[in-house]
């Protein structure tokens, strides 16, 4: 078993010696355990010790690495992606740029529906193909654990393909990855006139066929304005549920109808994106489990306002950060990216939006004893960067490539490609 030896760390955050760190929530979140001038064992695919550097241990077999100067951290565990997709969506970007809105594009057949028959008329190995390079891509920024949701193919057999490829997405890369069946992400055109037909589908046919091929670890659905009323969300979290299937749901991107308590009734895992949120809505999601995660890309992209993560936070809650990867609305997968809005946006401090990113990030894929914080057991997916003064620096400095190096399960993810290895 090869040993790795990472010495002279000036900050080795996330740390977690019991190996069971709650998820950080409210006032918690500001604190980011650390330690300095500090030195991390790796045995294998696993994090085996760490320490203060003055009681580094002698391990004669160990490949050593001098950190001098560089900051260490937990690698980054992104929630809520849509990386298998066939084709970009830039001529929409321009649309947006000319005054249309992405609800409008939506109404004219963009939007879903185009990436829906794009990805229809890809063959599954071509899909493959184009979803790996986009994951090696993310695992370079240092994304370490990784859901990805279906939702471009709405019709079963395009569904299933989709959730096929997150399958040999995972075989391939060893990597964590979670997978989301959202056959609930629009109405194709033909089912406009029959939405209760394509909602019974839904429920009667494809969430069983999904679950009986074990392609999907949760239930998505876009509870918006135009797309799924909670009424019909509720209907579709409870089949999910009949089947094993947790909710991990849209609500509140541009609209707040009821999303959040509908998530909170039928015990959803998450409610992801919340751009707009009531009074109302901030005060019954701080009284339950469900999980807040924020997309600050998608916003960003669409000149949209930014969840109100300074209120959630204020009120006690713990909220994970995600990328919300997608050829639409945020054609971006950088975690980096999402760390600096997370601050510049969204008021989030430096070390909030570090635990939001990996730690809570983790808890939102329920892989927290695997992943999201540097415990003894748990994989070694790291990211070592460039010598950096402070944790400050890596939100700081949004156009600096800081990341040196990435391990995953112990390895480097592109061997030769770094300083350190």
């Amino acid at each position: 078993m090869s040993h790795i030896l990472i010495q002279n760390i000036r900050i080795l955050a996330g740390v977690d010696p019991s190996g069971c760190r709650p998820m950080a929530k409210g006032e918690a979140m500001c604190q980011l355990p650390v330690i300095e001038n500090a030195y991390l064992w790796v045995e294998g695919p696993v994090v085996k010790a760490f320490g203060p550097q003055s009681e580094c241990p002698d391990i004669p077999d160990a490949r050593k690495v001098d950190a001098v100067g560089r900051l260490v951290l937990p690698a980054w565990c992104d929630s809520h992606t849509h990386l298998v997709f066939a084709a970009t969506r830039e001529s929409e970007f321009v649309g947006r740029i000319q005054g249309l809105s992405y609800e409008e594009i939506a109404q004219r057949g963009g939007g879903i529906l185009n990436s829906a028959r794009r990805l229809n008329e890809m063959p599954e190995e071509a899909l493959f193909e184009v979803s790996w390079e986009r994951l090696q891509e993310v695992r370079r920024k240092g994304t370490g654990a990784i859901e990805i949701k279906s939702g471009y193919g709405l019709n079963l057999e395009a569904e299933l393909k989709m959730l096929r490829v997150i399958r040999r997405l995972k075989e391939k890369s060893g990597m964590l990855i979670k997978s989301t069946f959202l056959g609930a992400h629009a109405l194709p055109l033909e089912f406009r006139s029959r939405r209760s037909d394509y909602i019974r589908q839904l429920i009667e046919a494809w969430i069983p066929a999904v679950a009986h091929e074990q392609l999907a670890d949760y239930l998505d659905v876009f509870c918006e304005k135009g797309f799924f009323t909670p009424e019909e969300t509720g209907r579709i979290l409870d089949a999910g549920a009949r089947w094993g299937l947790k909710g991990k749901i849209h609500v509140n991107q541009f609209h707040s109808i009821g999303g959040v308590q509908t998530a909170i009734r039928h015990s959803a895992l998450s409610v992801d994106h919340l751009e707009v949120m009531t009074k109302e809505d901030i005060t019954d999601l701080a009284s339950s489990t469900v999980i807040p995660t924020l997309l600050p890309s998608a916003p960003f992209f669409l000149n949209d306002p930014y969840p109100p993560a300074r209120q959630l936070i204020d009120a006690g809650m713990g909220v994970a950060l995600a990328t919300d990867f997608n050829p639409g609305s945020s054609p971006s997968g950088s975690m980096p990216l999402v760390l600096t809005l997370a601050c510049t946006q969204m008021g989030m401090t430096p070390e909030e939006a570090i635990q939001a990113a990996t730690l809570n990030g983790a808890y939102a894929m329920e892989v927290q004893d695997l992943a999201g914080s540097i415990a003894p057991g748990q994989f070694a997916n790291l990211i070592i960067t460039q010598p950096a003064s402070a944790l400050a620096y890596l939100p700081y400095a949004f156009g600096t490539d800081w990341i040196d190096t990435v391990l995953l399960n112990g390895d480097p993810v592109a061997p030769g490609a770094f300083r350190l290895f």
